[in-house]
């Protein structure tokens, strides 16, 4: 098997066999994904804030 008769089957293979999420159920669990992500972004960052001010009212104690 050569390569570009893979590429035809492979081709072939995603147009006629492999089943595509609908694009209004896409959309909707990307904007799911999205909202998640920001809001675990902002939880860490809000953590991280906290933290590093911990450590710097224990640095400055110590110094």
């Amino acid at each position: 098997m050569n390569i570009v008769s893979y590429i035809r089957e492979s081709f072939s293979e995603l147009k006629e066999h492999v089943s595509w999420t609908p694009t209004n159920e896409l959309s909707r669990i990307t904007m799911v994904v999205l909202v998640f992500s920001v809001i675990f972004a902002l939880l860490i960052w809000m953590a991280d804030s906290i933290l590093s001010r911990i450590v710097k009212v224990y640095f400055d104690f110590i110094n």
